[in-house]
């Protein structure tokens, strides 16, 4: 099959192939006598799946990496860059979402007001500014993909900042009471201790992790959590899909700005009633925050007053000098 045949028929232009050709995603044959591209099914299958993952997002070089993982038949590299470009395509529709927010609120000032004033035009737009460079600003600082191997082994040790790891999950377990068919989810999940835990009450459970080899532990030691690729500031879930939301020593990652932000992403994607329990490193005290070590660590009164604000009625429990619970139920 001739170029301009394979161009109609997959409804893109000659010069479009011509450029996968240099880059060197596609080699069709070249007849001897006139050196015209002669095109067979699996050219033809090979240009399709370009156009889908162009058309997905994935640039040239991590489709060119994708392709050498088909040709390989390395199916689990090619769903790895399949999860990294949905999550990154998540991401961007939380910020147009939050972009058509803004643009809906300045709707609603002109509507109540007759006009929109310079300083709610700079408010709204500051607001969305803000939002965007937390979201963007997001990074693994720690290497869990190298950590990956040995975690199970140093949280179950019971010792050090993972003092009470296996209390700690049990009780968040208690207090989520999860019933029978309900879907959870568990952001920073790991290997998934803690969501393989949820799934033996009899809850349905999804896990999203930053970390591929973390999500790949959780699936083999438990198979029945769908995992995906993401954070907590960009969930890469569409609103109202699940009936409760928990994170363990994870949400101490995050920055004070960055927390907010997270617990917005938490009650996008819970249904109406959906509740959050949060298990991780908090303070009491300004005096035990001050340490370097701790300065991430989440502020317990702040939290709960987030909460409140929000709509929440909260528990919360003391598990040791830095681990704490706090578990949180809308009121409407």
């Amino acid at each position: 099959m001739k170029i301009k045949e394979i161009a109609d028929k997959l409804k893109i232009s000659p010069r479009t192939i011509r450029f996968y050709e240099e880059k060197g995603l596609i080699a069709p044959d070249k007849q001897d006598d006139n050196q015209y591209r002669d095109f067979t099914e699996k050219h033809i299958w090979r240009l399709q799946t370009i156009i889908s993952l162009r058309e997905a997002g994935m640039s040239i070089d991590h489709i060119k990496k994708a392709l050498q993982d088909i040709d390989g038949q390395d199916h689990e590299e090619l769903q790895y860059y399949l999860e990294l470009q949905r999550s990154v395509l998540f991401a961007k529709w939380v910020e147009i979402k939050q972009i058509i927010e803004t643009t809906d609120d300045m709707i609603q000032i002109v509507k109540n007001q007759k006009s929109l004033p310079l300083p709610d035009i700079y408010e709204l737009a500051e607001g969305s500014r803000r939002l965007r460079e937390q979201r963007n600003s997001w990074q693994d600082k720690w290497g869990f993909d190298h950590l990956a191997i040995a975690h199970d082994q140093t949280v179950f040790s019971d010792n050090g900042a993972y003092k009470d790891y296996e209390r700690a999950l049990e009780l968040t377990v208690k207090w989520l009471s999860p019933a029978f068919g309900e879907m959870g989810l568990d952001l920073g999940t790991g290997t998934g201790n803690l969501a393989g835990k949820i799934i033996i009450q009899g809850a349905k459970m999804a896990g999203v992790d930053q970390s591929r080899e973390m999500l790949k532990h959780c699936q083999k030691k438990f198979p029945g959590i769908e995992t995906k690729l993401g954070n907590f500031l960009a969930i890469p879930y569409l609103d109202g899909n699940f009936d409760f939301v928990v994170t363990s020593f994870a949400f101490h990652h995050l920055t004070d700005d960055q927390k907010l932000l997270a617990i917005e992403e938490m009650r996008r994607v819970l249904k109406p009633h959906g509740r959050i329990c949060i298990t991780d490193f908090m303070y009491t005290d300004e005096g035990f925050r001050s340490s370097s070590e701790h300065h991430h660590y989440t502020s317990l009164s702040t939290l709960v007053v987030v909460f409140e604000n929000l709509g929440y009625v909260t528990k919360h429990e003391q598990i040791n000098e830095s681990l704490h619970i706090v578990y949180a139920v809308p009121i409407r």
